[in-house]
């Protein structure tokens, strides 16, 4: 038996995560303070404002924001990757963050870090495994119950979790499962 890395973009992200964090650890977090808080206070002439609607995702405040992020990651990722291939799994993932950062900046006065809003598309894309061409999964909507239901009522908690981009995750990782790139040869209709 060998060790495999058997999802490219999934490992890559978390172990880069891991380490962003380990090295901020000894810096203050200063790494993350000036490369991965995207907020309100963008600055349109400041080139890695741009780059923060991205890396974000990469950022996270401490060990236990990582590792509850971390550990869907690793559950769905690979899994995600599988079915629909490291590609379009990292450009899920870059327009999440984009959404995710993009809305941070225009409707909120308050900083954005971490890969809650990737775990959540993550989640509801995973809810698509099944998915045939005329049907919604049952799967699908029990889970959009469950997670939106979760999601409002702890919205008006005074926290420091963006109950905002697990919701705009989610719903990109929706949008992919009914959109999302079929892999060569996937029969998406019953046969008759």
């Amino acid at each position: 038996m060998k060790v495999t890395y058997n999802a490219p973009v999934t490992l890559t992200f978390a172990l880069t995560s891991t380490a962003l964090l380990f090295v901020d650890q000894f810096t203050g977090m200063a790494i993350t303070e000036r490369l991965f808080v995207v907020g309100a206070s963008m600055n349109p002439a400041d080139p890695v404002d741009y780059l923060r609607l991205f890396t974000h995702v990469v950022g996270h405040a401490g060990w236990a924001h990582l590792v509850s992020n971390f550990a869907f990651i690793l559950l769905l990722g690979p899994i995600l990757e599988e079915k629909y291939g490291s590609p379009a799994v990292l450009a899920m993932m870059a327009t999440t963050a984009l959404v995710t950062g993009v809305l941070n900046v225009l409707l909120f006065p308050t900083g954005l870090l971490g890969a809650s809003g990737i775990v959540f598309m993550m989640i509801l894309l995973s809810s698509f495994t099944n998915f045939r061409r005329g049907e919604i999964p049952l799967t699908f909507l029990l889970v959009v119950l469950l997670y939106l239901t979760r999601e409002i009522v702890t919205i008006s908690q005074s926290d420091s979790i963006s109950q905002f981009a697990h919701i705009a995750g989610g719903a990109c990782g929706s949008l992919f499962g009914f959109l999302r790139p079929r892999p060569e040869g996937e029969i998406n209709d019953r046969p008759a």
